[in-house]
C-alpha cells in the first residue's frame, strides 16, 4: 500500500487483519492502532483526525493504559485547589463504592453497561437515588479533568444517566413544632439553640453556620457576613439579623477574639459534628428523623409565605437558580386550604358583584339576546 509522506503517518494492512491500520508519530514516540474499517478513504480520514488532535494535545494514544484508580489524584488536588469542604466525603464515597467497582476497570472501558450495573447493585444495598447520583458525578469529574489534562489522560467521558431523584426530601418545620424545637435546643445549650435559630430563619447550610467567625457578625449594624468562598455556590452573603437572632448571637460572642468560632461549646471548643444531639433534640421535641438540612427548607418556605420578594429570599438563601430554590419552597396542607379560602371568598366577591338586582335589566338582557334563526 502507498505510503504518505514522511511526518504524515500511514495507513497500512496488517497480515490477518480485517480492518486497515494506522501508524503515526507523537512526541517522537511511533503509534498504531486500528482504523476500525477495510476502506482506504476512511481509514485515511481517521489518520487525519488523529494527528489533527495530536498537534492540538486532545488524544493520547497511551490512554488506553490508565486505568480508573490513576484518574483521582488529580480529583483531590482539585478540591484542595478549589477550598471545598467535601473533599473528606468525596474520598469517602471513593473508597467505600466507587473504587470496589470501577477502579482495577481500563478508563477507557467504563461505559453505559458497566455504569448501570452499578446503578442496579447500589439500589440493591439500599442506597438512595440521590446518593448513587452523588457518587456518578464524581466519576465524571475525574474524567472530565482527565479529558482537560495536557496531556489528556482520557480521550473521551462515559455517558450515562443518572437516576431519578424522586426521595427528594419535602421535611420542613410547621409553625406547632418550632418552639418545642427551640426548647429542646435550649436544654442542649446556647450554641445549640442559636445555630437552630439561624438555620431556621436564613436556611442556611450546616458548613456554612459552623464555620461562621466572630469577625463576620457585626453586631453595631446587625448584620452577618458570609465570606466569598466559605458558601456552596463561592459567593459571599449578608443578612441582617431578626430580633430573635441578635441577643442570641450577641451571647455567643462574649469573650472571643474575631477569629474564633461563633459556635462553640463549653471550653471554647468548636462545633463541628452534632449529628447525635441532634437526633436527641429532634426525639424530645416529638420530630424523630427531622435532619438540620430541612431547616433550609423551613427556611426558603417562611421567607416565601412572610413576603420576601424570591430575588432576596434566593440571595439569603443562596440559592442560584430559580429552579432548586422551587423544590425547596414546599407547599403543605395548611397552604392548601388557605389557598381554598382564598379561592372561595375571591368567588363569593365576584359573584357578587354580578348578581342581577334589577329585574328590568334582566328582562332586557334577555330582549337584547340574539334570536336563533332556521
Amino acid at each position: 500500500m502507498k505510503r504518505n509522506r514522511r511526518g504524515t503517518g500511514c495507513v497500512f494492512r496488517r497480515p490477518g487483519s480485517r480492518f486497515l491500520w494506522l501508524k503515526f508519530n507523537i512526541d517522537g514516540k511511533t503509534f498504531r492502532e486500528s482504523a476500525e474499517t477495510d476502506k482506504k478513504i476512511e481509514a485515511q480520514a481517521k489518520l487525519d483526525q488523529r494527528l489533527e488532535q495530536a498537534r492540538h494535545r486532545t488524544y493520547n494514544p497511551e490512554a488506553k493504559r490508565v486505568r480508573v484508580s490513576d484518574l483521582m489524584p488529580p480529583v483531590w488536588q482539585n478540591y484542595r485547589d478549589q477550598n471545598q469542604k467535601t473533599l473528606d466525603d468525596a474520598e469517602a464515597r471513593w473508597k467505600l463504592h466507587l473504587e470496589p467497582a470501577f477502579g482495577n476497570y481500563l478508563a477507557a472501558s467504563v461505559g453505559s453497561d458497566l455504569v448501570n450495573r452499578y446503578k442496579q447493585q447500589r439500589l440493591a444495598e439500599g442506597a438512595k437515588s440521590a446518593s448513587i447520583n452523588r457518587e456518578l458525578a464524581l466519576l465524571k469529574r475525574a474524567y472530565n479533568l482527565a479529558v482537560s489534562a495536557d496531556p489528556p489522560k482520557v480521550n473521551r467521558v462515559p455517558r450515562f444517566e443518572m437516576l431519578d431523584e424522586s426521595n427528594v426530601r419535602t421535611g420542613f418545620v410547621r409553625d406547632d413544632q418550632y418552639q418545642r424545637l427551640a426548647d429542646a435546643c435550649g436544654t442542649v445549650g446556647l450554641w445549640m439553640r442559636a445555630l437552630f435559630e439561624c438555620g431556621f430563619t436564613y436556611g442556611w447550610r450546616i458548613g456554612e453556620l459552623l464555620n461562621l467567625r466572630v469577625r463576620q457578625v457585626d453586631l453595631t449594624n446587625g448584620t452577618i457576613h458570609l465570606d466569598p468562598l466559605t458558601t456552596k455556590n463561592r459567593e459571599g452573603r449578608t443578612a441582617v439579623m431578626t430580633e430573635t437572632i441578635r441577643p442570641l448571637l450577641t451571647a455567643c460572642l462574649i469573650g472571643k477574639q474575631p477569629n474564633d468560632f461563633v459556635f462553640s461549646r463549653e471550653g471554647g471548643k468548636p462545633v463541628r459534628d452534632f449529628r447525635g444531639t441532634w437526633a436527641k433534640v429532634t426525639t424530645q421535641a416529638e420530630v424523630p428523623g427531622l435532619l438540620f438540612h430541612d431547616l433550609r427548607r423551613s427556611g426558603v418556605r417562611n421567607m416565601v409565605r412572610s413576603g420576601v420578594p424570591e430575588h432576596t429570599a434566593m440571595k439569603i438563601s443562596g440559592h442560584r437558580t430559580r429552579s432548586v430554590f422551587d423544590r425547596y419552597d414546599v407547599v403543605s396542607e395548611d397552604d392548601l386550604r388557605v389557598a381554598a379560602r382564598l379561592l372561595d371568598t375571591y368567588r363569593q366577591r365576584n359573584m357578587s358583584e354580578v348578581k342581577y338586582t334589577d329585574k328590568s335589566q334582566l328582562h332586557q338582557d334577555k330582549g337584547n339576546a340574539p334570536q336563533l334563526t332556521n
